[in-house]
């Protein structure tokens, strides 16, 4: 197995314009992967939510899904197969050796780089989380294929039977789908909390492969030093939210953004932000809810004062309730949210805080 391989001879373009004719070596690649994130024997969500969209694109094309495991030896490599197959995958790929036991790029695109060589995989799915961003990078520059980057909605094209991978564009004004026709694998990465979470089938049957990768520590010039947890970080954690209170610039200036936080406290919510917020400083960058910050899927998200341009939309338009505060009736968000406030944020933020308080109080009384 190679480590840089040249891709197949590229797609020759029919006459007509639109419609591909894939070489003989492309037609070779079939099957949907998701490479499985986990670290330590713990699995990222978005992970599932990714087999789940994977198992509608494999049975658009009548292929299977396959799930990629790699890690170090361990009694949870069954755990996680076992889990990868109950949320859709029909074949699982365990690929295991003690240099893949911590994130390092150079071996696990090493390991994956020969791994899509070897087995031809059509799409490969991860999760555009910190570790899945680098590497999906490192592995479609090995492989020389195409990458399309944050997607909010995958499809396959019935014309051609590729992967229709759509994404915001131009700062979250507009949302392009692209398809990479000429290349395989066709590869994309999806933000976590996206992509709804699939239901679980523990009936559900598959069978796994087992892969020894050829790797020598050695030759491998980075070491994992230590291991912080997400959980042992101050940074927020918007995506695994259940509540949400977000403010925008409509709070006017950064200290009415406390009206924000107090609200957030009473219903044991997490702290968000539009982009004009975090860029003026109002509120760290980790807490921006939008394209170019976190995609978030809460049971109940409050936006305060946000417009709702498409850069906002996109990141918070999955939530299973919006509430919108806004004193301008013609505000975007009124166009997506579930329940709307026309009126003064300043006003309404500490109102609502004192109803759930008083709520709050009357439920523990009555415990």
């Amino acid at each position: 197995m190679s480590q840089a391989p040249a891709n197949p001879p590229p797609a020759k373009k029919a006459a007509g314009g639109r419609k591909f004719e894939l070489s003989e070596e492309l037609k070779a690649y079939k099957g949907v992967w998701v490479i499985v994130e986990q670290e330590r024997g713990k699995v990222h969500t978005v992970s599932y939510e990714l087999l789940g969209e994977a198992r509608k694109l494999a049975d658009k094309l009548g292929v299977e899904v396959g799930a990629v495991i790699l890690g170090a030896p361990g009694p949870f490599i069954n755990e996680i197969s076992g889990e990868a197959i109950a949320y859709g995958a029909d074949v699982v790929y365990t690929v295991l050796d003690a240099a893949l036991a911590e994130y390092r790029t150079e071996p696990y695109s090493k390991v994956m780089t020969d791994v899509v060589n070897t087995f031809k995989p059509e799409i490969v799915l991860l999760g555009a989380s910190t570790l899945g961003r680098d590497l999906a990078g490192a592995i479609a520059t090995t492989l020389l294929t195409g990458l399309t980057a944050d997607c909010t909605e995958l499809d396959i094209s019935p014309e051609n039977r590729s992967l229709a991978a759509t994404r915001p564009t131009f700062g979250g004004t507009l949302l392009c789908t692209i398809q990479t026709l000429a290349y395989r694998p066709q590869m994309a990465t999806i933000r976590p909390r996206v992509m709804q979470m699939p239901e679980r089938d523990g009936t559900r049957t598959g069978r796994v492969v087992e892969v020894t990768p050829n790797l020598a520590e050695d030759i491998f010039v980075t070491k994992v030093l230590d291991f912080i947890p997400d959980s042992d970080q101050e940074e927020a954690q918007l995506a695994f939210a259940d509540i949400i209170v977000s403010g925008g610039k409509g709070l006017q200036k950064a200290e009415n953004f406390k009206l924000v936080w107090d609200l957030a406290e009473v219903l044991g919510a997490e702290v968000g932000a539009s982009r004009p917020c975090t860029q003026a400083g109002w509120v760290t960058s980790d807490r921006q809810v939008g394209q170019t910050g976190k995609t978030v899927r809460p049971k109940l998200y409050i936006a305060a004062g946000i417009s709702g341009a498409i850069q906002h939309r996109v990141g918070c338009e999955n939530s299973d309730v919006i509430l919108a505060i806004n004193s301008d009736p013609n505000a975007p968000i009124f166009d997506f949210a579930h329940h709307g406030i026309v009126g003064d944020a300043l006003q309404i933020l500490p109102a609502l805080t004192e109803q759930f308080r008083q709520r709050r109080l009357v439920n523990r009384k009555a415990s």
